[in-house]
């Protein structure tokens, strides 16, 4: 459907309305892109965040996405509010009570108890570990640097005892061992594109007079 076709297609529409312009007297008259602002200022009014409108819109700049809808930013800013009272208002109200003391202790505690010998557990408050404590292999750690000539090791260990397997006969444990020794390399991996990403202190720049 081309984009005539849409125009011509909403004169009609408007013209068997008959609904009036009310400054000039004249028929209403729409582009198809009318509709791009008013589905914005529509979202937006209903308490979509304008940055995630803008994601939907396809606009490199927020300000052309806040041009868009027909409300000032205040307005904007009230509509989230109350789209945020209003998601409040269907939730349990026992998740916005104030915790115990042993509540915010064990929430803490949770936090302390996450580090692990080779770095840090992501998993979330209240949960288990779902991976049996096999800290190699689990996506939800965070390696440490510090202790990346650990993980070497484990490395190395993984190797020689896949070695010893494959030279025993121990068929049922060299998947296993695998699996660990793919965790292990997926680790120190993870820790050389911190490395690399991480920003380099340089000294200011020393004006040199030309001789």
């Amino acid at each position: 459907m081309s984009s005539g076709a849409v125009r011509k297609m909403l004169t009609t529409a408007l013209t068997h309305t008959g609904l009036t312009d009310s400054v000039t007297g004249g028929p209403l008259h729409f582009t198809p892109h009318d509709f791009r602002r008013l589905f914005i200022t529509d979202a937006v009014l209903s308490g979509l965040p304008p940055h995630i409108a803008q994601v939907i819109a396809g606009h490199q700049d927020i300000n052309v996405t806040l041009g868009y809808k027909a409300v000032y930013p205040d307005e904007a800013v009230q509509a989230h509010l109350a789209f945020l009272a209003r998601r409040r208002a269907m939730r349990p109200t026992d998740e916005y009570r104030v915790p115990t003391d042993e509540e915010w202790t064990e929430f803490l505690g949770h936090f302390e108890r996450r580090k692990v010998s080779i770095g840090t557990c992501g998993r979330a408050f209240s949960t288990p570990c779902i991976h049996e404590h096999a800290c190699v292999r689990c996506p939800m750690l965070w390696p440490d640097p510090a202790q990346r000539d650990r993980l070497v090791e484990i490395r190395d260990n993984l190797h020689a005892r896949i070695e010893e397997a494959e030279r025993e006969g121990w068929l049922g444990e060299v998947e296993g061992l695998r699996v660990s020794l793919a965790g292990a390399e997926d680790k120190l991996a993870q820790i050389a594109r911190h490395a690399a990403s991480a920003l380099v202190a340089l000294p200011m720049p020393t004006l040199r007079r030309k001789p």
